[in-house]
């Protein structure tokens, strides 16, 4: 009799209806326990939308009808599916870490889970750009300046290397190296943090060489800022300044929507891009 007792009043403390404190203990526990910072970033965003909808609604319980009906708050605004199905997969993880702590009933966790999203009708295939568009864009920058020289090379990594905005910005001049007659970037460490080694062409090594000449760099990021007056400073870039070195070569070559991973899908259509000059 005891033992079932203790059994019903376990039973009977897991909760059904989560308070802001125990959204906020189930969030940490959701970002902690992803490894990549463009994760985080993704679902923090993604369960701070959830939690400020879920308190500002009348609700009963943390379970699936609440999630469903969420869904239909994000149908209603319009949000293309793959948004919407994002935006659930982090309200999943939320509700199974909830459980995991003991602050949600497992069952309640797994009818969340149960709450289908929207299906993708077709394929959103971005902006493909053709190989004109691709030298048009990689010749918009000055070759007689230093910052045309940097943008130069910055453009062909990611036209000819398919590197992402974080791994072009991080880029080491230790990462370039000779390998079997071929120029390589050696043990980049990208997304989710795999290891792998990316061939680089050789325009694009001889405009990598002519920005680091130029500029006098020799260890090291291999892309710096550089001032109006045409000096580098600081010690790299951040992905903020690869977004406007595209977006301003391409509205410059009357690209239109173009953004830095329409260059890694020029890259990607490639099995080893020719060469742009």
């Amino acid at each position: 009799m005891k033992r079932g007792k203790r059994g019903q009043a376990k039973k009977s403390s897991l909760k059904n209806s989560l308070r802001l404190a125990d959204l906020d203990q189930a969030r940490s526990a959701v970002l902690n326990s992803l490894p990549s910072k463009e994760s985080q970033r993704g679902y923090r965003h993604a369960i701070d939308e959830f939690i400020a909808w879920y308190c500002s609604e009348p609700r009963l319980s943390f379970n699936k009808a609440v999630v469903t009906r969420y869904r239909i708050h994000l149908e209603s605004r319009q949000l293309a599916p793959g948004t919407i199905n994002g935006r659930l997969a982090a309200v999943r993880r939320l509700a199974y870490e909830a459980a995991d702590s003991g602050l949600l009933s497992p069952d309640l966790a797994a009818g969340i889970r149960r709450v289908k999203g929207p299906k993708n009708l077709g394929v959103r295939l971005g902006n493909w750009l053709t190989a004109d568009q691709a030298k048009a864009l990689w010749q918009v920058p000055d070759p007689d300046t230093l910052k045309g020289k940097r943008d130069r090379a910055l453009l062909g990594i990611l036209l000819g290397c398919g590197l992402r905005r974080k791994e072009a910005a991080e880029l080491d001049v230790a990462h370039l190296q000779r390998r079997e007659d071929h120029w390589a970037i050696v043990d980049m460490v990208g997304k989710a943090h795999h290891i792998r080694t990316v061939p680089v062409p050789n325009w694009v090594k001889t405009a990598i060489d002519s920005w680091l000449g130029a500029a006098g760099v020799s260890e090291g990021r291999v892309f710096r800022c550089v001032c109006r007056a045409g000096k580098i400073w600081g010690d790299g870039v951040t992905e903020r300044v690869v977004w406007h070195v595209v977006k301003d070569c391409a509205k410059r070559a009357a690209i239109a929507n173009l953004a830095p991973h329409d260059l890694r899908r020029y890259a990607e259509d490639r099995i080893m891009p020719t060469a742009l000059v």
